[in-house]
């Protein structure tokens, strides 16, 4: 009833077939991968500087390739919702000009990668992109790119090795060459993700707490709307700046050191939006260290409560879900054995997270289809490993 996808192995298995007829004979002689990312609590807090609590995903992408000699790069991506050409040729400036971003969008994240890698310069290669995290669906594709990026240069030309500044790097390069504002949660986790555990991400102090989610009776339900509202590109940058609006009105750095008693004070200089937006934010960055508490307890209904008021809080005042997502948290909680449900992303479309008794997994996905007017597709999932290199014996 889940969607099966494909493990790491295969992922690796079918980029080296593609390279193989690419590029000839030639084997590639490196592998890494680096994962997806669903965001358990935590949403439109990251560029306030508070706290998510995000997962790795058992989605990654994947890329092998080999050095080249001289400066040039080709990079193909086998990804079926990649814009074309899916083969992308440029040559490495040698005099530490920039790569300028252009079309196919998908390389751009590969270039912004290059261009902020913290051991320059990047010698030539040849590689190729396979992943199985879907495009759009607000489980991070675009980081799990630039993190499986980062690691592939790690292994042509090592870096210090440390792993803060790594995630920072793959920021900046979204920043810089997707145009996307991002906040450092899809990165940072992709990076640093635990098997077994949640990460509680401070994003001010970039520190952070894995939080155990190994019970073997538990599952991470993560359904995907399979709807893109074409609004989300203009809406998040503008979120963005009303919360900086309303730090400043508010005398903050950042809605991070704002109190709801900060924010009723300052009420009538603000306008109607602007306050329901920064409502959303102080709320839900302290929803999110109680949701740590109480999966550190093992207080699963109480975190799914916590989950709920965060949806509710989304779609009421920060107003980015959109009716599908709605349909699809109502539906998974009128089944028995779910403690909570919630958009994740960005939203205006994605995917919703869902925590339950794994014995409950098989009625609620028959009932999401049941009830849900779309055509969703499920990932049954469990907390993974960051980005690694693998092995290509």
């Amino acid at each position: 009833m889940a969607s099966s996808f494909p493990t790491v192995t295969e992922l690796v298995a079918e980029a080296r077939r593609v390279y193989g007829q690419m590029f000839g004979e030639e084997a590639p002689r490196l592998a890494v991968c680096a994962p997806g990312r669903v965001n358990l609590i935590g949403e439109h807090t990251d560029y306030n500087q508070g706290f998510v609590l995000p997962m790795a995903l058992p989605l990654v992408t994947v890329v092998v390739g080999s050095q080249t000699s001289g400066q040039d790069v080709t990079v193909v991506t086998v990804t079926k919702d990649a814009d074309e050409p899916r083969k992308v040729d440029f040559s490495l400036p040698s005099d530490g000009s920039p790569l300028p971003p252009g079309l196919p969008s998908w390389a751009n994240y590969v270039k912004g990668v290059i261009q902020h890698y913290r051991a320059p310069p990047v010698p030539g290669f040849r590689a190729v992109i396979a992943s199985s995290v879907p495009l759009g669906g607000g489980l991070s594709s675009s980081a799990s790119l630039e993190v499986a990026f980062y690691t592939f240069l790690q292994q042509l030309k090592p870096d210090d090795g440390d792993k803060v500044p790594k995630a920072v790097a793959c920021q900046q390069a979204e920043h810089t060459h997707a145009g996307v504002p991002c906040g450092i949660m899809d990165q940072f986790v992709s990076v640093l993700g635990r098997e077994g555990h949640a990460l509680l991400i401070d994003c001010r102090s970039l520190e952070a707490t894995p939080v155990p989610l190994a019970d073997p009776g538990l599952v991470i339900l993560i359904t995907n709307s399979n709807v893109k509202h074409s609004l989300s590109g203009s809406e998040y940058p503008t979120r963005r700046r009303q919360c900086e609006e309303a730090a400043s009105v508010l005398g903050k750095d950042s809605l991070r050191d704002a109190t709801m008693k900060d924010l009723e004070e300052a009420k009538d200089r603000l306008d109607d939006v602007t306050y329901r937006r920064a409502r959303h934010v102080i709320e839900e960055i302290d929803r999110t260290a109680r949701a740590a508490e109480a999966l550190e307890k093992g207080a699963y209904k109480e975190f799914g409560k916590l989950m709920v008021e965060s949806h509710n809080s989304l779609r009421d005042l920060y107003e980015v879900s959109c009716r599908e997502l709605d349909e699809l948290v109502s539906a998974a909680m009128e089944v028995e054995g779910v403690f909570g449900s919630r958009m994740t992303g960005g939203g205006f479309g994605g995917c919703t997270v869902t925590l339950l008794q794994a014995h409950a997994i098989d009625r609620t996905i028959l009932h999401i289809q049941e009830r849900y007017s779309g055509t969703p597709t499920f990932y049954v999932t469990t907390p993974s490993e960051g980005a690694r290199a693998l092995s290509l014996s």
